[in-house]
């Protein structure tokens, strides 16, 4: 028996699969050969910002354990630029280059593209909203099972 909670959990993990799909055929088919689709997201989240690596963990821009890896090769490909903290010499932060804004805005350009197709479907704005509500308290719920309290 498959309970609404479980549902919810294989319904996230697939739609964020989807999601990573359709990015990748938009990057398809724009010819664009040098980045992945979850580097973009990277990419797309870092926005106008400037952080360290860390941050984009931190922010939950990313998930993951190569991190580091993903911002290296975004560097090589010109998507990055990295430079050193005039604060801190130890921290390295990161912000996109000029190529990095030029997908960024391509990526932004399909969000509104999708969002004018969704237009006069059942997937209204108030659902979505109701959705994200649902969705950010199940963020809270699963962030508490995190904060380990000694409760063994």
């Amino acid at each position: 028996m498959t309970t609404p909670y479980y549902e919810s959990i294989q319904l996230i993990e697939r739609l964020h699969r989807y999601f990573l799909d359709v990015l990748k055929v938009e990057l398809d088919k724009k010819g664009i050969q040098d980045i992945n689709n979850v580097q973009s997201m990277i990419l797309y989240n870092v926005g106008e910002d400037e952080m360290t690596v860390g941050e984009l963990t931190i922010r939950g821009y990313y998930l993951g354990s190569n991190v580091s890896y993903n911002v290296k090769k975004m560097v090589e490909n010109g998507y990055l630029i990295q430079e050193r903290s005039v604060h801190d010499k130890r921290s390295i932060r990161v912000r996109l280059s000029d190529k990095g804004i030029d997908l960024r805005k391509m990526i932004s350009e399909m969000f509104v593209r999708h969002e004018g197709m969704i237009e006069g479907t059942e997937i209204t704005n108030e659902r979505l909203s109701e959705l994200n509500s649902t969705l950010k308290m199940l963020e809270r719920f699963w962030a508490q099972q995190t904060n380990f309290s000694g409760g063994f």
